[in-house]
């Protein structure tokens, strides 16, 4: 099957996701900590093989249009470059200066740093005396690190956690273009700038990420591990997600492609995973399937009636404090 026939039918397959589950953004009230966007899908990781090469501006402005809610093209998806056409619809990043970069009551450090390639990375460091935790936070696939404030503010104020957010390339004010291997890149130079500005090894971090930032925490994971790793709505693999929202099409998407369950098979150590039970980005069962693939000291909680960005409740804050106390006491704070 040519390229070309696959873009088309991946288009016409995801023709309606995009306007489904587009970026949406949530008030405080709707959330008691945080007001984080909606992801758009990875329902649009529709799965391609590679099409012909374009210019990347082209396929820039393709997915700003489905992450503004507009459905894919055909001519979209005829456009991913080196990036396969399932990353091209997995990508949804929001450009500075877009969203609230001077958020209240956030003390932050504006920080930059070269991930493997070369490309500049742009992120946020959030400093806290003496803090319980050192942690790296890695977001989900649409908005930017301004997008998630409150997240921040509730871990730098309530949990008492120093933390790195950053972008993926093509996010915010990163520079570059968005792909899996570049973000895993940009996420293992994150990891190395937090080492070397607190001190604190790779090996006593905490990895936490959101939805495809689990994924990414996941392959960190795998390559060094981590004190803890705290997933949020978080897939076993890219074809899960793919077998969801076009399941006719989800062979097409490599198997090997951010499969997080086989990073996480040799992971050891402490886990809260948790997942909304009526998620409609990601599927419950695919984050169950992760979460028995990983040993050690786990805990998976379940968010009643959550769907993909509902998770923060009373009760999963109150899990999430009690597993900060729980490796704070073993780090010796």
């Amino acid at each position: 099957m040519s390229s070309i026939r696959i873009a088309a039918l991946i288009a016409l397959a995801f023709s309606g996701v995009g306007a489904a589950v587009g970026c949406r953004s949530r008030s405080g009230e709707e959330m008691k900590q945080v007001g984080l966007p909606t992801e758009v899908a990875p329902a649009a990781e529709a799965p391609a093989t590679v099409a012909p090469e374009v210019d990347p501006d082209r396929v820039s402005e393709a997915t700003s249009r489905v992450h503004d809610g507009d459905p894919p093209t055909v001519a979209d998806a005829s456009r991913a470059t080196a990036t396969s056409a399932d990353e091209l619809f997995l990508f949804h990043p929001t450009k500075y200066p877009a969203g609230n970069w001077t958020p209240d009551r956030l003390t932050f450090e504006p920080v930059e740093f070269v991930s493997g390639d070369g490309t500049r990375i742009h992120g946020w460091f959030l400093p806290v005396d003496r803090p319980r935790a050192t942690l790296l936070y890695a977001h989900g696939n649409a908005g930017h690190v301004a997008s998630r404030a409150d997240w921040l503010r509730y871990l730098q104020e309530e949990l008492r956690v120093e933390v790195l957010a950053f972008d993926y390339r093509g996010y915010g004010r990163s520079e570059g273009e968005p792909t899996v291997a570049g973000c895993v890149d940009d996420a293992r130079a994150a990891r190395r700038w937090l080492s070397e500005r607190t001190g604190v090894s790779e090996s006593e971090m905490v990895l936490m990420g959101e939805s495809l930032g689990g994924a990414i925490v996941c392959r960190l994971a795998s390559e060094s591990p981590p004190r803890a790793l705290i997933l949020q709505s978080t897939f076993a693999s890219m074809r899960d997600v793919a077998a969801m929202h076009a399941p006719a099409l989800a062979w097409l998407v490599p198997k090997s492609k951010l499969d997080s369950a086989a990073a996480l098979e040799g992971y050891r150590g402490a886990l809260l995973q948790s997942h909304g039970d009526r998620d409609s980005v990601v599927p419950f069962e695919s984050g169950r399937r992760l979460f028995e693939r990983a040993g050690g000291d786990k805990r998976f909680v379940v968010v009643p009636g959550a769907d993909h960005n509902d998770w923060m409740t009373e009760s999963y804050s109150s899990e999430l404090a009690a597993f900060v106390d729980r490796i704070a006491v073993d780090r010796g704070h």
